[in-house]
């Protein structure tokens, strides 16, 4: 992306996604040059408590577990999404097409997601776990680093988004995701 543009992958998801959003507490973390401001630590529940285990420079990659937000940013990114301001509803539609995945890449997949979103998927687009089937259409995907996990459920046709947001490696996000989403669906 910085080849192209000329300019850095945190400057152009600044000027491309979150300026033209608003989404003024959003940035691509990069050592030396910005700061999270109230930002959220990693903790991994142990016998006695909690203990801190937040991502290493590892797994805190720009565009992996680089990039810090929160609720009400995400709200408008995936408002953006919904009403097509971010990106047009024909360049959004290859997000949303179950893409031809090389040999092994499924198992692969499906070994890596939560045991609660399990069976809530039948494809994956481009970056997006696709169950279009269903009687609540479901696009998702989700997260997990080093003392974080988050989980992110599109109920496009009924206008429901649930993101959930977790600083313990010891919740189930795709479980809390399901619930609040369910809480809200309307039964068929």
């Amino acid at each position: 992306m910085a080849k192209v543009s000329g300019i850095s992958f945190g400057e152009f998801l600044h000027d491309r996604i979150f300026t033209p959003l608003k989404m003024d507490h959003t940035l691509v973390f990069e050592k030396g040059k910005n700061q999270v401001v109230n930002r959220a630590f990693g903790h991994a529940k142990k016998e006695n408590g909690f203990v801190e285990t937040d991502q290493s420079a590892t797994s805190a990659t720009q565009g992996d577990g680089g990039i810090y937000s929160n609720l009400e940013d995400l709200s408008k990114w995936d408002d953006a999404l919904r009403n097509h301001t971010l990106l047009s509803e024909k360049d959004f539609l290859s997000a949303i097409t179950p893409a031809q995945l090389p040999p092994g890449a499924e198992t692969k997949l499906a070994e890596d997601v939560p045991d609660s979103l399990r069976g809530h998927a039948s494809a994956y687009g481009f970056g997006w776990f696709l169950n279009l089937q269903d009687s609540h259409p479901l696009t998702w995907h989700y997260g997990d680093t080093m003392g974080f996990k988050s989980a992110i459920l599109r109920y496009t046709r009924d206008n429901v988004t649930a993101i959930v947001l977790c600083n313990r490696t010891d919740l189930d996000q795709g479980a809390l995701a399901l619930k609040a989403a369910q809480s809200v669906l309307s039964p068929l």
